[in-house]
């Protein structure tokens, strides 16, 4: 029998930031934006998105228009708390350098979602979360502290397989 429950992704601003902004002249940007495009198309069909009041905050500055787009977008997500045990967690991957200090809003995402038990965090943020220099270090720290990861990847990477790739 098939599960009712759809598997939930934390929705990080900077996927919000890629699929609602105008298209790029940045070959790189605009690829970003198109794979963000096709990923959004059927991921709420597939999956249940959620956020954080921390990714209304930061999708809430900048041009009022364009904040204007990206907080329509995310209405209809679910928002998840920074609990106690998230606090914690922010806390610690910053202590043990898994995330640097100055990336503090980093932090939070990442614990967020693995205290609140998301299954991915969805990002174009290469700096500091989808780092494949420090995710062993991030992952490390969520189950020292007792959390499973989420498990962290771009909307490429989260993406449905085509008739073609079947």
């Amino acid at each position: 029998m098939e599960s009712l429950t759809k598997t939930r992704v934390y929705v990080e601003t900077t996927v919000i930031s890629y699929l609602t902004a105008e298209p790029s002249r940045d070959i790189v940007i605009a690829g970003r934006q198109r794979s963000t495009i096709d990923w959004w198309e059927t991921a709420p069909k597939r999956f249940e998105l959620v956020a954080s009041p921390l990714v209304v905050s930061e999708a809430s500055a900048g041009d009022p228009a364009a904040a204007r787009s990206r907080l329509e977008t995310l209405e209809p997500l679910t928002l998840l708390e920074e609990t106690e045990s998230a606090t914690r967690l922010i806390q610690r991957l910053i202590a043990t350098g898994a995330v640097p200090p100055e990336a503090t809003a980093d932090a939070a995402h990442i614990a967020i979602a693995a205290a609140n038990g998301v299954e991915y965090l969805v990002t174009w943020n290469y700096r500091h979360i989808a780092n494949a220099a420090t995710r062993a270090r991030i992952e490390a720290v969520c189950l020292d502290a007792g959390h499973e990861p989420a498990i962290i990847c771009s909307p490429d990477e989260l993406m449905e397989p085509s008739d073609d790739d079947r």
